[in-house]
């Protein structure tokens, strides 16, 4: 089996969603108030949550979050359900920025995210 017999959607997929969620995360950690606008829109219950530990606890929380799927998705050798569970609440997050953030510049983006995280939660191969 050579190196390009490897190189397979799922590889791709992994691969990007593992560096876009790195960069993401290393960058609310050290910059967390440059994410705040982020944080609009959302349901009372979630914001009064996020109110009470404070906006930039809770971004720094989700940095780690998002580094953690980052991992999941860059270490080809974590059981395939780990990568499920990491493409899932990748899912999940996207899904929740296009419903509750809403349509912007980057909304495009969203989707790209979103339809990547889904074709890793349903993938049937995996490498």
């Amino acid at each position: 089996m050579n190196l390009f017999d490897k190189l397979t959607s799922q590889f791709f997929l992994r691969l990007g969603l593992g560096a876009m969620f790195a960069y993401s995360g290393i960058d609310i950690l050290l910059h967390p108030t440059a994410w705040t606008w982020a944080l609009r829109g959302l349901p009372a219950f979630i914001q009064t949550q996020i109110d009470r530990i404070g906006p930039e606890m809770y971004l720094r929380g989700q940095g780690i979050a998002e580094l953690a799927m980052a991992a999941a998705f860059l270490a080809w050798f974590l059981p395939r359900p780990l990568v499920r569970i990491a493409a899932f609440f990748a899912a999940v997050e996207m899904a929740a920025v296009l419903v509750f953030v809403g349509v912007d510049a980057v909304t495009f983006r969203d989707i790209g995210i979103l339809g990547a995280a889904l074709g890793v939660l349903f993938s049937r191969t995996f490498f």
